[in-house]
């Protein structure tokens, strides 16, 4: 195993059997999104939601799949505006499953099959672009159940 993974600017969160990566630019609400996941897990939205890693996370490319790891020194933590620094129970590890964009800037309404894959170090994940401005709760609620439907 190496001594450290790469690590991007990004959230996630285990919902479900996968976890949904969180990127966006800062204040685009990556934390406040990932807090949202956890609380509608409890609100029975959602079957089961975890934090893995808020504001930073690493990514590996292992077997075909996106794994995603909090950053050593973030993890069990999430910021909630307003109230600072708390800490959560959390994945260690999870497989991801979906990318979110926040405030992407190139949003359709019906996005093509192109907008909706993301490739990242060499593994192709679904993608949901979420424009700014978007309440991005009930698209990723969405699209995590229709990816169960889906099989």
């Amino acid at each position: 195993m190496p001594a450290a993974y790469p690590t991007i600017h990004a959230s996630a969160v285990l919902a479900g059997a996968r976890a949904v990566l969180i990127r966006g630019p800062a204040g685009a609400g990556k934390s406040r999104l990932s807090w949202a996941l956890i609380e509608a897990a409890k609100m029975g939205s959602l079957r089961f939601a975890r934090l893995v890693g808020d504001d930073r996370v690493q990514l590996e490319a292992a077997h075909g799949r996106l794994l995603v790891r909090p950053a050593p020194a973030l993890a069990g933590r999430i910021e909630i505006r307003g109230l600072g620094i708390r800490r959560l129970a959390f994945e260690p590890v999870a497989v991801v499953g979906l990318v979110v964009d926040l405030a992407d800037g190139d949003t359709s309404r019906l996005p093509s099959p192109a907008e909706t894959r993301a490739e990242l170090f060499g593994t192709a994940v679904r993608r949901l672009p979420v424009m700014a401005g978007v309440d991005p709760l009930p698209l990723v609620i969405a699209a995590l159940r229709s990816s169960e439907a889906d099989g």
